[in-house]
């Protein structure tokens, strides 16, 4: 019961959570990168990041800091990115910092960037290795969607791997985004422009979720009873957020009062 009761808790945390953002989109972005596998990496180094995009959650302009734009930038041959692939790649985290710096007091939308594979602190650390200038987004100003959605609708409540099969389930399109294991290959094969593309796709398709979960037109597979902790309290909860039910029972309550002393 108390387990039941903790999950109602932090339902109703993430709803407040994401209504929140949406009341202030303008100051929320949504920020994915693209990266080489994290997998097995028997020397121990950091994978290197190939693009990052960061996505306005209210007016949908995007920015973007990719290896292949650091080498227009600097009238490198796409044959010859790999050999100055390093330099590249500070310049480009170097220039995703400076924006960061500016945006310290928005509030950063992602998907399971959590840690040192993959997340801020993966970024903070790729920079720092490479010799570049990083700053710290404060932890209070992140807020993980996928962890969102988790205590929105119950562990259940999409297949695996979730984001691809919420696009599924939800009919959003596909077009550009890279799985895992593509991402991996197209940077094996050198083709940033297809990582660059993708990431800025991950941003789209993030902000849309994100929309449809706040405004309750997100298909999931979890039931009404799963979404709301399955226990009674949750049916007085349910009462209480639809106020046309609640207007009604109290009109029938008032109705049936009034019922009683006529004569």
């Amino acid at each position: 019961m108390g387990q039941k009761i903790n999950q109602l808790k932090r339902r109703r945390a993430a709803r407040k959570e994401l209504a929140e953002l949406f009341e202030r989109a303008s100051g929320v972005v949504v920020v994915h990168y693209s990266c080489e596998s994290f997998y097995d990496r028997q020397d121990g180094s950091s994978p290197r990041v190939t693009s990052i995009a960061v996505r306005n959650m209210d007016t949908g302009q995007t920015k973007s800091f990719s290896i292949h734009q650091m080498a227009e930038k600097k009238k490198i041959a796409s044959d010859q990115i790999v050999e100055q692939f390093g330099d590249l790649e500070k310049r480009m985290l170097n220039e995703f910092f400076e924006y960061a710096k500016t945006h310290q007091r928005s509030q950063w939308l992602h998907w399971n960037m959590r840690d040192i594979n993959y997340g801020f602190a993966a970024l903070e650390h790729r920079c720092q290795v490479l010799g570049g200038t990083s700053v710290e987004i404060p932890e209070e100003n992140r807020h993980d969607l996928s962890r969102i959605l988790i205590s929105l609708y119950g562990v259940g409540y999409t297949g695996h791997p979730r984001l691809e099969s919420l696009m599924a389930k939800n009919k959003i399109t596909s077009r550009d985004f890279l799985v895992g294991a593509d991402e991996a290959k197209a940077f094996e094969n050198g083709e940033y422009v297809k990582l660059h593309q993708s990431t800025l796709r991950k941003v789209d398709v993030l902000a849309n979720i994100a929309e449809r979960a706040e405004n309750g037109t997100l298909k999931t597979n979890a039931t009404w009873w799963e979404i709301h902790g399955g226990t009674i309290a949750a049916v007085g909860e349910w009462l209480r957020e639809h106020w046309i039910i609640s207007v009604i029972s109290a009109i029938g309550t008032v109705g049936s009062a009034i019922y009683k002393f006529i004569p």
